[in-house]
């Protein structure tokens, strides 16, 4: 910690994503995978399967075919951070594998994409359905 840096209290970070909102075991992954449904579109593939609990969690699959680490590490931000602001139903596992075009897209088509897929798979919170533009 350098001599400018006051440390802000937890309650103050705001926003901070909670641990238990993260699948983090190979074998959360592997369940999603056997047992899920996918939806997909030109940037993302968004592969969910019912967990049982309360809270639904997330786990993004960025491989190295969209590009270097820098690249790989942007668009897993971006995602992170869509999904932070993002209200979803409870009760799910829900695995986002971005494309090779992921790695060009920018904020707002990546944001456009989550939740589109989320609305089709019908895991998009209920009242979050009035922002969605392209809700038919």
């Amino acid at each position: 910690m350098t001599r400018n840096t006051i440390p802000l209290p937890a309650a103050k970070l705001g926003g901070v994503m909670k641990k238990e909102t993260h699948l983090t075991k190979a074998t959360q992954y592997e369940m999603v995978f056997r047992e899920g449904h996918s939806w997909a579109d030109r940037l993302l593939v968004v592969k969910a399967a019912p967990n049982g609990l309360g809270l639904s969690r997330y786990g993004l699959s960025v491989g190295k075919r969209v590009g270097k680490a820098v690249n790989r590490n942007r668009v897993k931000r971006l995602l992170r951070e869509i999904l932070r602001l993002t209200p979803l139903q409870p009760g799910w596992d829900i695995i986002f594998i971005a494309r090779t075009t992921a790695a060009t897209a920018n904020y707002a088509e990546l944001r456009q994409s989550v939740e589109e897929l989320l609305w089709r798979a019908k895991i998009l919170a209920s009242n979050y359905e009035k922002v969605c533009p392209r809700v038919n």
